[in-house]
């Protein structure tokens, strides 16, 4: 004990749970750690929904689709390429690149699967996915926009060839 300390004496009988007197006479306390949840703008269900949305348009198609949702920056369709350049089968691959902040949609397709996915449906799939923003819930439109938007995609691309 360093000079000028002050100790209070501690009854064992005040502990509360989870705690514990040392031998030194000190207080020793355990408390549970309870890390934040990650913190999210979609629910749990909302994203099992999408998971389940690009999931269905994958296997129906044999196409690879993936999302994308954050800040695309000044030349969003260079940033989407680069980001489409990163999946696995690039050729293979449709990337839908959502950018609420910027109000931005680009979806960027392989050369595989541009020949099964041509320019004018994936403007519709944008065209859907705009009606569902505009009306006021962002959270709500991406999640419907872009379920609409794969289910059209997937139906525009067809059956995997086999």
């Amino acid at each position: 004990m360093a000079t000028g300390e002050l100790t209070k004496r501690v009854d064992e009988s005040e502990l509360g749970y989870g705690e514990a007197l040392t031998s030194s006479g000190r207080v020793s306390a355990a408390k549970m750690y309870e890390p934040e949840a990650p913190t999210s703008p979609f629910t749990t269900r909302q994203l099992a929904r999408l998971d389940e949305a690009l999931t269905f348009a994958s296997r129906e198609t044999g196409l690879d689709f993936s999302l994308y949702l954050g800040e695309l920056g000044t030349d969003s369709r260079s940033a989407a390429e680069k980001l489409h350049s990163t999946t696995a089968n690039p050729a293979n691959s449709v990337l839908i690149a959502v950018s609420p902040g910027e109000k931005l949609i680009e979806i960027v397709t392989g050369k595989t699967a541009h020949v099964r996915l041509p320019d004018r449906g994936c403007k519709l799939a944008v065209a859907s996915m705009v009606a569902s923003f505009k009306e006021g819930d962002l959270v709500r439109g991406l999640v419907n926009g872009l379920a609409n938007a794969l289910r059209m995609l997937s139906d525009q691309a067809g059956p995997a060839p086999r």
